[in-house]
């Protein structure tokens, strides 16, 4: 996915923002130690970084109709011009806990601030005060958090059609010339804003990269509280009932972290009612959103950056296996846990005498589907990191929603076992697959779509470029399939949306000579309803900069919703795919909470529309994506 391949292809990756200015800093002072000479970022950055982010310009990516070549991804240092796009803060979590530590292992804290300002251009100042100045004035309302409009979940219920209706978001295709920007909140210390919103009894609640969870006045901004996670929260948030032994029934917004612990906080209050680490391995962790459900809350996990490691003959090559977890949403008790492959064994040593393992793999990046006619829970998994090949990765698999007891698999594309830095073919290397396979992972949520009539099937893209819909009533088989896109190894497809007549799809193909462009196809037998091509880049030819629209998608009537990696919010209209309103997000924002922040490129979550208002994060720090960190409010005039 593209989250992970260029999480590990980058270096230097995103961490925290703060409120900067823009004057170039000259040096930090080390604390209690205020009369003694600065420190200047200029000589730290030149001893310690130079060697790498001033060495030879990172050549374009080969192009091709499946992406790079076998091998062509490695490690590279972001350029000094790269860097200025990134705040102080952003550099500095990721020299002191991100993919920078060991390289900045020897610094000094005070070096460390002192680079990090040299290397963003900017300053830190005064984020305290401009915190408190957002938070509310008036009380948190008192709605009901189970009645009136709502988005309660990654795909606004646990069927996940990502379809709001006219009677919840009280917007149409008609309305959408009307929209205007009524306010921004910034993520401080992030270039990146991956975790959908979510709205509920009158509050939004967003989260980030750096470990915060906020609720907010979905018609301002301001701040109603804020609970700090232990690590950063890239999944979208889940409301839902809760009940404890000390105090009287509930509502809990429920997440998880990418070190793979569960949270439940109550909604009213931001008090922590309990966490629940849902799986030990390093590399674990949660991209997918948690879904709520009959007292049980399921939580997806991936591993994310094992794969990364695949060359590297000094890593036991490979041990994570995906899992769904089944916790009690009043305790977090573990109710059970499923893994999606078989449990990995020693294979062979390789030439360092480094003992090698798997089979691995089978991540869920993606939420949960509960289907609730049938008692089962159904999740997308990803691509296998080491042989042995196995039938349930890039596969959708039905777990019974009682007891995870695996029902049924569907595997559409096999013997896809990836590893970065490895060649097509591997027969003196075990730390790497034997054969590479292309990397076509699922990272969409399978959605139930209902067709007019009644009948159900679940929808998902994938990044083969293949759209499938199959039956869940004869073990997933594939009623059709449907081609929107080349594929690419790099580029989520994060989700269609469907409005009951159509399926709706939007094409990623990041490393394609063609990425971009939307498709709708007949929800009854997946024939072709209209489809157009990839749109004119709002952000220009530079570093980053794509065409590709594989973010989730957002139906509401009339209308299909997408957030593309060149920063365009675009509405496509559902009958001939015409576009009917288009906002450029590749700007600075004024924003309520006083934490500089600027919209950039859109991957991964969707918009979310509710009560006459849209939502959308914007910012998606890669190598093929731009550093931004910013939640974006529209409503009506």
């Amino acid at each position: 996915m593209s989250a992970r391949r260029l999480a590990a292809a980058v270096v230097l990756t995103a961490g925290f923002l703060s409120i900067s200015t823009l004057a170039r800093a000259q040096g930090s002072h080390p604390v209690g130690h205020e009369d003694s000479p600065p420190v200047s970022g200029e000589e730290v950055f030149q001893r310690a970084c130079a060697a790498c982010h001033n060495s030879q310009p990172v050549a374009p990516l080969q192009l091709g109709p499946n992406g790079p070549p076998p091998g062509a991804l490695m490690a590279r240092a972001l350029p000094p011009e790269r860097l200025k796009l990134l705040t102080p803060g952003a550099i500095l979590t990721s020299l002191t806990n991100g993919k920078m530590q060991t390289q900045a292992a020897a610094l000094s804290d005070v070096e460390r601030r002192a680079v990090s300002e040299f290397a963003s251009g900017q300053t830190f100042s005064a984020l305290e005060a401009a915190l408190e100045n957002s938070v509310c004035k008036n009380p948190a309302p008192k709605a009901s958090f189970t009645s009136g409009p709502q988005w309660s979940s990654w795909g606004n219920g646990v069927n996940g059609t990502r379809f709001q209706p006219r009677n919840q978001g009280k917007l149409t295709a008609a309305d959408l010339p009307r929209l205007k920007l009524k306010w921004a909140f910034g993520y401080a210390s992030v270039a990146a804003a991956r975790a959908q919103p979510i709205v509920a009894g009158g509050r939004l609640f967003a989260a980030s990269e750096n470990r915060e969870v906020h609720a907010l006045d979905p018609k301002t901004g301001c701040t109603y509280w804020t609970f700090t996670a232990e690590s950063g929260v890239r999944a979208a948030l889940a409301v839902g009932p809760y009940e404890s032994g000390e105090e009287a029934a509930g509502t809990a917004v429920f997440f998880a972290d990418s070190k793979a612990t569960a949270y439940a906080v109550d909604a009213e209050t931001g008090k922590l009612i309990w966490t629940h680490k849902v799986d030990t391995h390093p590399f674990a962790g949660v991209t997918g959103s948690p879904v709520v459900h009959d007292g049980r809350l399921f939580v997806p996990v991936q591993g994310i950056g094992e794969e990364g490691t695949g060359a590297n003959n000094n890593h036991q090559c490979c041990t994570f296996r995906g899992s769904l977890t089944a916790l009690d949403v009043n305790t977090g008790e573990q109710l059970w846990k499923t893994y999606t492959i078989g449990e990995n064994k020693p294979r062979a040593r390789n030439k360092a005498g480094i003992q090698m393992y798997g089979p691995a793999g089978g991540g869920i990046w993606s939420s949960p589907t509960v289907d609730t006619k049938r008692g089962v829970v159904y999740v997308a998994t990803g691509n296998g990191y080491a042989d042995p090949p196995q039938p349930t990765t890039d596969a959708v698999i039905a777990m019974d929603v009682k007891t995870g007891a695996i029902k049924w698999v569907q595997q559409t594309v096999p013997n896809d076992n990836w590893a970065m830095g490895c060649q097509a073919k591997n027969p003196d290397n075990p730390a790497c697959p034997a054969e590479m396979g292309p990397d076509y992972d699922f990272s969409a949520a399978p959605a139930i779509m209902k067709m007019r009539g009644g009948r159900e099937v679940i929808v998902l893209p994938q990044k083969s470029g293949m759209a499938y819909a199959m039956d869940p009533d004869q073990g997933g088989r594939i009623v059709w399939e449907y081609r929107f896109g080349q594929g690419s190894g790099l580029g989520g497809q994060w989700g269609g949306t469907t409005d009951g007549e159509n399926a709706y799809f939007g094409v990623a193909d990041l490393l394609t000579p063609t990425p971009g462009g939307m498709h709708a196809v007949r929800l009854v037998d997946g024939k072709p309803v209209w489809s157009v091509g990839p749109q004119k880049k709002l952000c220009g030819e530079g570093m980053g900069c794509s065409a590709g629209q594989g973010g989730a998608l957002t139906a509401i009537p009339g209308a299909v919703l997408n957030g593309g990696m060149d920063g365009g919010l675009r509405a496509y209209s559902t009958k001939d795919g015409s576009i009917l309103w288009l906002f450029d997000t590749n700007r600075e924002f004024e924003t309520v909470n006083g934490i500089r922040a600027r919209g950039a490129s859109m991957d991964g979550a969707g918009p979310v529309v509710v009560d006459g208002m849209l939502y959308v994060n914007s910012g998606y720090a890669n190598l093929i994506g731009s550093p931004g960190n910013v939640l974006l409010a529209f409503g009506l005039d």
